[in-house]
C-alpha cells in the first residue's frame, strides 16, 4: 500500500468573478520620442549640462548639437542682414555678429553666463544700429536673427534654472527693451514687445516642463521611501506575528517541564533531598521564564484584548491542511491535496505550525491573484524534511483577478518561517502562467541535536 492518502476534491466549473472587456487599441508613441519626453522633463543639476542624466549618449549630446546648429546658422546671417540690411560698417557686423552668436554655445552648461553675454552684446548691437545708414526701415532694437537665438536661450534657462532666477531674466529683458525704446530711430519698428512677450512665453513653457520634472521626481523619490518603508514594516509585522505563534509552541514545553519538575517528588518517592531540591530549582526557572515570555508577548500584541483573546486557541498544523483545503474548495477555488500518511505527527511543533501557515499562505495568493486557478498542495515527510509543494496554474481568461499586486506579507512571512527553520523556500512563476512555492522544512532544527 501506499504511504500517502491522497484526497481530490471537487472542482467547481466557474469561479467568482467578472468578465474583461475587451481593451481598446491605444495609440503608441513611437519609442525614441517617448524617451526624449522624459529626458525633457528630468531636470538637469547645477553642475552638469542639459540632459547629462538622459540614458542614451545621442541623447546627451542633443542639445550641444541644437545649440551648435543655431549658432553656426546666426552668425553668417546676423554679419550679413546687419552688413547688407541696416548699413553697418562691415568690421562691426561681424563682431556684432560673433558676439550675439558664439555665446550661444554656453548656453547647455552656462545659460545664465551665456544670457548675461549675449544681452550685453545685443544691447550695444542696439545702440549701434542708431548710427547705421538704413536702420530707420529695420525693425529695431532686437532685428529678426537676434531674437531667434534670444529665444533659445530662454529655452535653456528655463529647462535648468529656478523660477526666480527665470523672473529675474523675463523682467531684466523688458527692462533693458523699455529704455532702448526712449531712443528709437524715427520710421524704424520696435520689436521690444515683442521680444519681451516672446520670452515670457518660452521662458514658462521651459519653466513648466521643468517642474513637471522636478515633481515627478520628487514623487519617485517618495515613492521608493515608502516602498523601503512598507518593506521593512511587513518584515517586522510578520516577524512579531511569528514570534507570538512560536511563544504557544514554547510555552507548551516549558509547562510540560514545570509540570513534571513539579511532580516528580509524588511521582519518584524516596527521593533524596538534594534531587528534590535539584527538580524544585528547575521548576522555579521554568516559571520564570514562562512570566517572562508571557509578558514579552504582552508587548508583542500590543493591539487590544479582543485580538489577545481570539489568539489563545491552539495553533494548527499539518493535521489541518484537509480542513483548510476543503475550506477553499467550498470558496470555490479547485484544490487538488496529497498529504502523506503520518505526516502530522512527524514534525516537531514549529515545523508543523509553519507547514500549515504556508500553504494558508499560498492558497490565499491563489485565490486573490489567480481566482478559478487549478492548484495542487502536496505535503511529503521523509526522515530529513517536510517538503510543502503549492503549485497552481494560470486563472481563465474570462475571471478576474481579486488583486492586481499585493502588500508583500505572504512571501515575506513564508521567508520567515522558513529561515526560522533552517529550511529553504523557492518560489517563482511557471512556464504556463502558473505559479509554484516549494518549502524544505528540516525536522530537526538547527538547535536540536539529530541524534
Amino acid at each position: 500500500m501506499s504511504d500517502k492518502a491522497r484526497i481530490r476534491l471537487p472542482r467547481r466549473t466557474r469561479a467568482r468573478g467578472r468578465t474583461v472587456p475587451p481593451s481598446s487599441p491605444r495609440p503608441r508613441v513611437p519609442g525614441a520620442l517617448a524617451q526624449l519626453a522624459v529626458v525633457l522633463r528630468s531636470p538637469a543639476r547645477a553642475a552638469q549640462p542639459l540632459f547629462a542624466q538622459a540614458p542614451r549618449a545621442w541623447q546627451r549630446m542633443l542639445p550641444f548639437a541644437v545649440v551648435g546648429v543655431f549658432a553656426v546658422t546666426l552668425l553668417p546671417v546676423t554679419i550679413t542682414v546687419l552688413a547688407n540690411d541696416y548699413g553697418l560698417n562691415g568690421g562691426w557686423a561681424g563682431a556684432l555678429g560673433v558676439a550675439q552668436t558664439v555665446p550661444l554655445l554656453l548656453a547647455v552648461t552656462r545659460p545664465v553666463h551665456a544670457w548675461a553675454v549675449v544681452l550685453f552684446a545685443d544691447t550695444l548691437g542696439a545702440v549701434l544700429l542708431l548710427h547705421a545708414e538704413r536702420v530707420g526701415s529695420q525693425v529695431w532694437p532686437w532685428p529678426p536673427m537676434v531674437i531667434v537665438g534670444y529665444l533659445l536661450l530662454m529655452a535653456c534657462l528655463g529647462l535648468r534654472e529656478s523660477t526666480r532666477t527665470l523672473v529675474g531674466v523675463w523682467l531684466a529683458t523688458g527692462a533693458v527693451g523699455a529704455a532702448l525704446g526712449f531712443f528709437q530711430p524715427t520710421g524704424s519698428m520696435n520689436t521690444a514687445a515683442l521680444m519681451f512677450v516672446l520670452g515670457g512665453v518660452v521662458l514658462a513653457l521651459a519653466g513648466a516642463l521643468r517642474g513637471l520634472g522636478d515633481a515627478q521626481q520628487r514623487i519617485a523619490e517618495q515613492e521608493s521611501i515608502s516602498d523601503a518603508e512598507r518593506a521593512r514594516r511587513t518584515l517586522l509585522e510578520e516577524r512579531t506575528r511569528i514570534a507570538r505563534e512560536l511563544h504557544d509552541v514554547v510555552a507548551h514545553h516549558m509547562s510540560v517541564i514545570t509540570v513534571q519538575a513539579d511532580s516528580a517528588p509524588y511521582r519518584l518517592p524516596g527521593m533524596p533531598e538534594p534531587v528534590r531540591e535539584e527538580f524544585a530549582a528547575i521548576a522555579a526557572s521554568a516559571r520564570e521564564s514562562l512570566g517572562e515570555m508571557r509578558r514579552l508577548l504582552t508587548v508583542l500584541r500590543g493591539d487590544g484584548t479582543e485580538r489577545a483573546e481570539g489568539e489563545k486557541a491552539p495553533q494548527p498544523g499539518i493535521d489541518r491542511i484537509q480542513q483548510l483545503v476543503e475550506a477553499t474548495v467550498r470558496a470555490g477555488q479547485p484544490v487538488e491535496l496529497s498529504l502523506a500518511a503520518g505526516a502530522a505527527g512527524a514534525a516537531p511543533p514549529a515545523v508543523d505550525l509553519s507547514a500549515y501557515r504556508i500553504v494558508q499562505e499560498a492558497l490565499a495568493n491563489v485565490v486573490r491573484h489567480a481566482p478559478g486557478a487549478a492548484a495542487r498542495v502536496s505535503v511529503t515527510v521523509d526522515e530529513d524534511e517536510v517538503l510543502v509543494l503549492v503549485v497552481n496554474g494560470p486563472a481563465p481568461d474570462d475571471v478576474v483577478a481579486l488583486e492586481s499586486s499585493g502588500t508583500g506579507h505572504g512571501l515575506v512571512g513564508m521567508r520567515e518561517r522558513v529561515r526560522l527553520t533552517g529550511g529553504t523556500l523557492d518560489t517563482g512563476p511557471l512556464p504556463d502562467g502558473g505559479f509554484r512555492v516549494a518549502a524544505h522544512l528540516p525536522l530537526n532544527t538547527p538547535d536540536e541535536d539529530p541524534s
